[in-house]
């Protein structure tokens, strides 16, 4: 009997040097073989790839406006790939064009939803801390050498009692809605189906979401980008907000009308923001976002942790192991939305 051939792994040499003994460990011998994109986008005629494995440096640089020699690199590499039938990639979200493309191939995408859920919600969670006792005010203080207590019309509300409005209860939102009900806040969850959540005082639709306005001191944006939430942070939704209120954005930078959001700020109607993502990304150095003195801009980073890549790593064998097995896939993407 003839054995099998092995598989052919892609992936950047980068992550060959990283975690190739350690994939090579995951399966037995002979049966996996490697192939890095810098060898195979200097070669003629299509590549061999069976599956790959597109890791954070090899789009850790670019932006979805400007993408990196290595990213477009892979991505070719990626498209004369014909056998191709597998391809797991490091972020939670798979916007990127490239994603879809390979899902209308008939290529199997998954994501690492969940490596980077914790993280991401500490980010926010921490965001909501600082903004609400006004850690800017004193930053701007000590950086001015002046002594001025939190008094008076500077003193911070209280987060007990205060209402937050989560869209998209994936694992950073439902992680983020913990955290707040642990705090005292009354949290109503934004999904597609209205089913309750543990933890959760409310679960609506998206239908539902204008109606919970009014009650939302914070506004958290953890979605994905759809034709459902591009957009979905407009003015009017901002102004059926409470005086006072603040929006969190660590979705994606589609999902919020930046221009709406700057003048909703600078009105004084929204008491601040914390920006993780943009419309366009790296911020526009010209943005009246980066002098607003109630805003936190942060270079898409929530999610960066020392070990954010080894939980996404463990994602890759445990579908690498499934993937061998004929198990369905963990975080299989779903191009439908």
């Amino acid at each position: 009997m003839t054995a099998p051939s092995p598989i052919t792994l892609l992936l950047s040499a980068s992550a060959l040097r990283t975690w190739g003994p350690r994939i090579a460990a995951a399966v037995p011998p002979g049966c996996l073989t490697f192939l890095t994109a810098e060898v195979a986008v200097g070669s003629d005629g299509p590549c061999a790839a069976d599956i790959a494995f597109m890791t954070r440096e090899v789009t850790g640089n670019s932006s979805k406006d400007n993408p990196t020699v290595e990213l477009r690199n892979f991505e070719a590499v990626l498209r004369k790939s014909r056998g191709l039938k597998w391809l797991q990639i490091h972020p939670a979200g798979a916007e990127r064009p490239i994603y879809r493309e390979m899902c209308n191939r008939g290529v199997k995408v998954t994501t690492a939803s969940g490596a980077t859920a914790v993280t991401v919600a500490h980010s926010a969670l921490g965001a909501i801390i600082g903004l609400n006792r006004r850690f800017l005010l004193l930053a701007d203080a000590q950086r001015r050498h002046a002594w001025e207590p939190r008094l008076g019309d500077r003193a911070p509300r209280d987060l007990g009692g205060q209402c937050a409005v989560i869209v998209g209860l994936g694992p950073i939102g439902r992680s983020l809605g913990g955290y707040l009900k642990m705090l005292g806040l009354t949290v109503i969850g934004v999904r597609r189906k209205a089913e309750p959540v543990d933890g959760f005082d409310r679960t609506i639709t998206f239908a539902d979401l204008d109606a919970a306005l009014p009650l939302a001191d914070w506004l958290v944006l953890c979605c994905p980008a759809s034709p459902l939430t591009r957009g979905l942070g407009h003015a009017a939704r901002f102004a059926a907000m409470p005086t006072g209120s603040h929006v969190v954005n660590v979705a994606r930078g589609e999902v919020v009308a930046e221009r709406d959001l700057i003048d909703a700020l600078a009105s004084g109607h929204l008491a601040g923001a914390y920006l993780d993502v943009f419309e366009r990304e790296p911020l526009d150095p010209a943005s009246p976002l980066w002098e607003m003195p109630n805003v936190i801009v942060s270079p898409h980073t929530a999610s960066h942790s020392l070990g954010q890549n080894e939980a996404i790593f463990g994602i890759f064998l445990e579908n690498l192991a499934h993937w061998r097995s004929g198990k369905p896939l963990r975080n299989d993407v779903d191009i439908s939305g």
